[in-house]
């Protein structure tokens, strides 16, 4: 292995794991850090597994007093916008004070570099399309607000501590690992691709269509989905430039187009060969007609290109890993 330990916080879970999939690939050894909350052990394969929480920074100190990791993949954190607005203490306490924890501990164990997992939650209800970096963020939830404020959090220790940022604001990720090792596995889900595959399935009755009648060209809300191993590949070429000594920013990662609801379900069909059943329901408060990202920054700043990126391969990828799921994930 590499000797090049980079501490994965999260690294148990669907996004996380996929990125040490891609720092192995690359050379570095990555050591997850997870309270197993909502990812999974049997995720961690490229590197050694510590279990702790990112508000322990006692535990934090220890493991990064025995791996001396040159950087910092930050990962962990929750993410039901839902919850987040029935219980905001939850999201606060762990999305921001984790993330203050956990640059504390950086700081004390000479950890100088971080890239930080972000969302376009931070930008809300934008006032026009395609998203860019200079977008107004206007969160409308506490789970982008708990977002945003890290990334300021970050903003402002890169001066005073002289550490350095990378904050990568996600579109939708989606899809699994195409050679079947990983995928995407939460409770509960709510990430439009799986739940659709359920219903092709029939583990599920049906998918619920929120909202029909929006200004798109089917009347569905429209997405810009990122294939989890793009996404994964963005964070190595964030690390890789933070190393080197390239400036703290701020990126979007997205495909720079959309699809629709009924977009998704018929890609589900293609892939599957099975219809989907579809209720059609109300609009859910808060939910924009579109968002889509300008991911121009990323690309040729980070020299990011996105591989995976037509709705049918992130489907396919996602119907391997959801069919391998009924077995064995080891």
């Amino acid at each position: 292995m590499s000797s090049d330990f980079v501490l994965v916080t999260g690294g148990a879970g669907y996004i996380g794991s996929h990125t040490c999939k891609a720092l192995s690939r690359a050379g570095y050894t990555p050591v997850v850090y997870d309270n197993l909350a909502y990812g999974h052990e049997w995720a961690v394969k490229w590197g050694p597994f510590e279990k702790g929480d990112i508000l322990d920074g006692a535990r934090l100190s220890e493991v990064i007093a025995r791996h001396k990791p040159v950087a910092v993949l930050h990962f962990a954190a929750f993410a039901y916008v839902g919850e987040s607005v029935t219980d905001p203490a939850k999201y606060y306490r762990n999305n921001t004070f984790g993330s203050l924890s956990l640059l504390e501990a950086m700081r004390a164990g000479g950890v100088r570099d971080i890239v930080f997992s972000s969302t376009c939650a931070t930008y809300g209800m934008p006032p026009s399309l395609p998203i860019a970096e200079t977008t107004p963020q206007n969160p409308i939830n506490p789970y982008g607000a708990s977002k945003l404020m890290v990334e300021r959090m970050l903003a402002d220790f890169g001066p005073a501590y002289g550490m350095g940022f990378t904050a990568l604001r996600y579109f939708n990720a989606a899809g699994a690992d195409p050679d079947g090792q990983i995928g995407e596995d939460h409770d509960p889900e709510t990430h439009l691709i799986p739940l659709v595959l359920d219903a092709a399935s029939g583990r599920r009755e049906n998918i619920a269509v929120f909202g029909t009648d929006y200004d798109t060209p089917d009347g569905t809300c429209i997405r810009d989905y990122i294939h989890v191993t793009d996404l994964a590949q963005a964070h190595v070429l964030a690390l890789k430039a933070l190393r080197a000594g390239a400036p703290s920013d701020f990126y979007n990662l997205g495909n720079e187009r959309g699809y629709s609801v009924r977009e998704v379900i018929a890609a589900a069909e293609r892939a599957t060969g099975l219809r989907v059943p579809v209720k059609e329901t109300g609009r859910r408060e808060g939910d924009p007609a579109a968002l889509v990202a300008d991911a121009t920054k990323a690309k040729t700043a980070l020299g990011w290109r996105p591989e995976l990126n037509d709705l049918d391969s992130m489907v396919r990828t996602a119907w391997a890993w959801h069919q391998k799921q009924g077995g064995s994930k080891a």
